[in-house]
């Protein structure tokens, strides 16, 4: 509605200025606006009480643009006056897809174990290297595309890495060898390494403060989107015969399943080109003008109005980004020098105070955090294919996971005199389709409490709950409590994961924020990597161990969230 008389304006302006007043403005930084901004004397005689003058000329107006009342805005408040609709669902949309395309890549190799054991001469050992080879990659490639992507851009780094990823994942699939297979798994992982830290960064700068946890959250559900891609097509497709065989060359249905996992990659790549660059990075590198017309673009995407009447004409810098652009324009010779200039900056600024603190618990709580979460949830087709070659053998027999286990690993298909089998059930598949299917109502509970009841509620929650059940593994005795506890497992480490992105993306500050997430999911792919690895040796020599190693990880470095600040509703640094 637009306003016709000067006593609303009036009316309105007093309102705004007494609301800046609440907020801490104080009187000399009003009185040296009143010194420089000019003011006319219709303005001074319209606005009452003549004490209010000087918060009058600091006053940001939202009026009208065709009246000549232009708006300064800082980012958070230039992202609200742009609305909230299409364009954000299409985000959610676009980098929820990367999201999905990035769990399938990283858990389809769960899927594959079982029947690319007799292909690639597999034992459990090797199966844990195969299963960790890809957080190798992860590792390397997250801190590289992260601080790339701090100095160059976020669109662009992701293109790279999609068809990257996708391409690694295509050669991978027609490997014969294990050795052959591990190098393209490792540049998959590579690819994969930058699309968690750029993404979260990338999607979480467009979010408004009201509703960044939230969609943050509902971007996490993406995750659970892929794992029940991943589990439903390795169904579908892996008990199957379908495939090539030639006495030189296999093509068979886990081949064709990985090749199928490699199409979201290619159309994530194609449908990022529509979106645009990241107008919070923007500013941080002096770049306003672009930033203003990305929100002007999202504003008409949002409203259907023209982009005239976005409010926003100039957009205003804060100290901490103001220092931020002193910082990157400085004069470097050379786009390379300047990038890794960049890089080894952001590296040492993210381990001095007063971001060390942050650094080290977001290192401490993703280590621990993954150590379950990949140790257990790359595991459970393994243990369920366990279950089920046990039962054959010894029908109505009960028995725990350590004595099945000893049972496929002395005399079992995983022994020396076993027969190898590439035939799996479809049960075992479709008990993985159950498991990750459970953490659907834990990540609709996350989208609605996430910024009700905050972040540390639900990683506490989730990491002490996700605990139990590591040690609950312990007293599983058949196949029916071993799926019900890896339910239970799966659905609360997802509420945790969400709960996890959004806090680790919210706590670093923009100029530091990807590398900031990129140096975190460095340790996450750590913890992958020892959580495979380890649980593996274990899960053969000693049983018992890995269940309550994990169970303690989980919960103490859940409980380490409770020495981060608050983010919840608040505005991104």
């Amino acid at each position: 509605m637009v306003e016709s008389d000067s006593d609303t304006n009036t009316s309105s302006n007093c309102n705004v200025t007494d609301d800046r007043l609440k907020n801490g403005v104080g009187s000399k930084e009003l009185e040296l606006k009143s010194i420089s901004a000019p003011v006319n004397s219709t303005t001074r005689s319209e606005l009452t009480p003549p004490t209010l003058e000087a918060s009058h000329i600091k006053e940001k107006s939202l009026k009208d643009p065709e009246k000549g009342h232009n708006l300064k805005a800082d980012f958070e408040e230039a992202i609200e006056l742009a609305g909230y609709g299409r364009f954000h669902y299409i985000l959610l949309a676009i980098c929820g897809l990367v999201s999905t395309s990035e769990e399938m890549d990283v858990i389809s190799m769960s899927f594959i174990l079982p029947s690319a054991q007799c292909d690639l001469n597999l034992n459990t050992q090797t199966k844990g290297w195969l299963n960790s080879i890809i957080f190798i990659g992860m590792m390397v490639g997250a801190y590289a595309w992260g601080s790339v992507a701090d100095s160059l851009g976020r669109k662009k780094v992701l293109i790279v890495i999609s068809v990257m990823n996708a391409m690694c994942i295509v050669a991978s699939s027609f490997c014969q060898t294990y050795a052959l297979f591990m190098v393209f798994r490792f540049l998959n992982g590579a690819a994969l390494g930058g699309s968690g830290p750029v993404i979260w960064s990338y999607f979480a700068e467009f979010q408004p403060k009201s509703k960044r946890g939230s969609m943050l959250s509902f971007m996490a559900a993406f995750w659970t989107l892929g794992n029940l891609l991943v589990a439903g097509m390795a169904w579908l497709i892996i008990p199957s015969s379908i495939g090539l065989y030639t006495p030189y060359f296999i093509y068979n249905s886990w081949r064709i399943f990985l090749m199928v996992c490699s199409l979201p990659s290619f159309l994530v790549a194609a449908l990022l080109l529509y979106l645009p660059e990241s107008p919070k990075f923007l500013l941080s590198q002096g770049r306003n003008e672009e930033a203003l017309a990305i929100f002007r673009g999202i504003f008409v995407t949002n409203t259907g109005k023209s982009k005239d009447l976005y409010p926003v004409k100039e957009l205003l810098i804060d100290a901490k980004l103001q220092t931020e652009l002193e910082s990157t324009s400085k004069p470097i010779k050379g786009k390379y020098v300047t990038m890794l200039a960049d890089i080894m900056d952001n590296s040492k600024q993210l381990f001095m105070s007063p971001i060390l603190r942050f650094t080290i618990i977001s290192i401490t709580i993703n280590f621990t955090f993954h150590i379950g979460y990949y140790g257990l949830m790359m595991w459970f087709p393994e243990l369920f294919n366990r279950f089920d070659e046990y039962a054959r053998n010894h029908p109505g027999e009960e028995a725990s996971v350590c004595q099945v286990t000893n049972y496929v690993v002395s005399s079992g298909s995983h022994s020396d005199a076993g027969v190898c089998s590439a035939k799996i059930p479809s049960s075992v598949f479709m008990e993985s389709l159950i498991t990750v299917a459970s953490a659907l109502p834990a990540n609709i509970l996350a989208v609605i409490g996430m910024d009700r009841l905050g972040r540390k509620f639900f990683l506490v929650f989730s990491t002490v709950s996700a605990g139990l059940c590591s040690a609950g593994m312990y007293f599983v005795y058949n196949k029916t409590h071993n799926l019900i506890v890896s339910a239970v497992f799966s659905g609360v480490i997802s509420c945790g994961n969400a709960a996890l992105d959004c806090l680790i993306t919210e706590v670093f500050p923009t100029n530091l924020r990807a590398t900031g997430v990129a140096i975190s999911m460095v340790a996450a792919r750590l913890g992958g990597i020892i959580g495979n690895v380890v649980i593996a040796t274990l899960l053969d020599m000693y049983c018992p161990a890995p269940t309550f190693i994990v169970a303690f990880l989980l919960a103490g470095g859940g409980l380490m969230c409770l020495f981060l600040p608050n983010t919840t509703r608040t505005a991104l640094s």
